[in-house]
């Protein structure tokens, strides 16, 4: 991913690819994290204040210099650390940096299990993503300082812990699909950070899943143009202009995903890229494979008995079999799902009971965690209730 000059002219995507190999070749060497880190940031604010007028041949050996410099200085100036620094190697001489990337291990440190997944998150973000302490915040819509106390409690919660052994790439990609799923705020897009960070990911560990989660992310975002219209308003999935989406993405996200399932090693996120590459392969919304989807959503379940999947697979089950089968299905599962009303009104309306749908499109605003499928879900009642009275009618119903 590509990004805007920092200030003074240096390039913002060079910034973000050497940070986390910075950052590692310093952890590597035996500098505690949470220094370490403070160290690269310093490095970085030097590079954007000299890089301009002295752009050194060798960027990443730059930082590595610098950063590890500002490290030494700051342990030496702490007589806490003194006993540290004496296990600490002395300013290597000049020369290349070796070739080594240090990113995986950095990605089992920001994941680590006594981080909770927002601190997780964040702290992802700034280690491994580049992303400046304000552009996190600004992405995920919370002050600067209140972003600042979350990352400097993550570091001080990593600060010690020894990556001896092998970390859990499971609990890696449920982090980044907590970053591709926070949306596009701010001046970061997240999701395009997360495909970023998941493309890095993929190449560095043999595991089908993050190729799964890769081909998942990269299916979604390409129908992405498609899911607002000009006014901001939803666009179901049904109605969506299938021409503004990314072919090359979907085509893209299909080759990654069955490189990964021939590895006959079958996850999560790579059934529930199975739904999406099934979705994006459809020409319109009509000859959609409605029973494939089930069927994937019959593996998905197995998987994972997730609820959410079931009240998906409830409305699969309606576009396959008839809306009537789907709504037996929906009956089946907690009420309190999210989605559910949602869900029971459309398969209401495709069953053409429209008083019953008109009634739960409204009881479904009430209940919805946006502002924008609140709004979605109000016009979807008022254009029933303009039918049921006799008016003009307006555009189709429909899921996400």
């Amino acid at each position: 991913m590509t990004g805007p000059a920092r200030p003074g002219g240096v390039d913002e995507a060079l910034l973000r690819v050497l940070t986390p190999q910075v950052l590692g070749v310093l952890v590597r060497r035996g500098a505690d994290f949470a220094a370490a880190e403070d160290a690269v940031q310093e490095a970085l604010l030097e590079a954007v204040r000299h890089w301009p007028d002295e752009p050194p041949r060798d960027p990443k050996g730059w930082l590595v210099t610098t950063a590890w410099r500002r490290f030494l200085d700051a342990a030496r100036a702490d007589s806490a650390r003194r006993r540290r620094e004496d296990a600490v190697d002395e300013q290597p001489a000049p020369g290349p940096v070796p070739d080594s990337d240090d990113s995986l291990r950095l990605y089992f440190l920001c994941a680590h299990p006594s981080l909770t997944p927002s601190s997780a998150v964040a702290l992802t973000l700034r280690a491994v993503g580049g992303l400046t302490t304000r552009q996190i915040a600004a992405a995920y819509l919370v002050p600067e300082a209140t972003m600042a106390q979350r990352i400097s409690r993550a570091k001080r919660t990593v600060a010690g812990v020894r990556l001896d052994r092998p970390g859990d790439v499971a609990t890696v990609l449920r982090v980044l699909y907590l970053v591709f799923n926070e949306g596009y705020s701010g001046d970061v897009d997240l999701a395009a950070e997360a495909i970023r960070l998941t493309r890095q990911l993929a190449a560095l560990v043999d595991h089908p899943e993050a190729a799964g989660l890769l081909a998942l992310m990269l299916l979604h975002h390409a129908r992405r143009a498609g899911r607002t219209g000009p006014d901001g308003s939803l666009v179901p999935l049904a109605e969506q202009d299938r021409t503004r989406w990314d072919t090359a993405a979907i085509a893209e996200g299909v080759a990654v995903l069955q490189a990964a399932l021939t590895r006959d090693r079958l996850g999560e996120y790579q059934a529930q890229a199975a739904i999406a590459a099934l979705h994006a392969d459809a020409p319109t919304a009509a000859e959609t494979d409605w029973v494939q989807i089930v069927e994937w959503y019959d593996e998905l379940i197995a998987l994972t008995g997730n609820p959410v999947a079931r009240l998906n697979r409830a409305v699969a089950l309606g576009e396959a079999d008839g809306p009537r089968v789907g709504l037996a299905a929906l009956a089946a599962l907690d009420p309190a799902l999210p989605r559910h009303t949602a869900a029971r009104a459309y398969l209401h309306e495709r069953a053409d009971d429209l008083p019953t749908a008109a009634a739960l499109y409204a009881a479904a605003a009430r209940e919805a965690g946006t502002a924008a499928e609140r709004d979605h879900l109000i016009r979807q009642a008022a254009r029933l209730n303009t039918l049921l009275r006799g008016g003009e009618s307006g555009g189709g119903g429909g899921g996400g």
